[in-house]
């Protein structure tokens, strides 16, 4: 699970850099999912460990810090859609697009995450 916490690590990256500059480089919010996907980038090369200890804290770490970032961008999303349509605005495409993207990543990452937890604990490797 640890390499598949790095692929969504690098998703997260290139998803907050894409935000970033498809704002014109003016909004540095949109680098947020880049910190979240080097948080997760980070625990996840410490999550690569012989000792099953520190791999279980670590996936841990990384599966929380997804649940927060799921949390957050989707609770971002519909607060930002709402904001701008109750304003009679029409929301701004590439943050909500960024903000669902992330609520998205993060919400199949945490399943695939508990998914996992879950066969280890039937297997009994835990």
């Amino acid at each position: 699970m640890a390499k598949v916490t790095l692929v969504f690590a690098a998703l997260l990256i290139a998803l907050g850099l894409v935000g970033f500059l498809g704002t014109g480089s003016q909004h540095p919010t949109a680098l947020i999912p880049t910190w979240i996907g080097l948080a997760l980038g980070v625990f996840g090369l410490l999550a690569i460990s012989p000792n099953e200890g520190r791999r279980k804290l670590f996936m841990h770490v990384n599966v929380t810090i997804g649940l927060l970032a799921f949390l957050g961008g989707a609770s971002e999303a519909i607060r930002g859609y709402v904001h701008a349509t109750s304003a009679g605005m029409a929301p701004d495409p590439i943050a909500l697009a960024s903000k669902a993207a992330l609520a998205g990543l993060m919400l199949i990452y945490v399943i695939l995450c508990v998914r996992s937890f879950i066969a280890a604990r039937r297997s009994g490797t835990v």
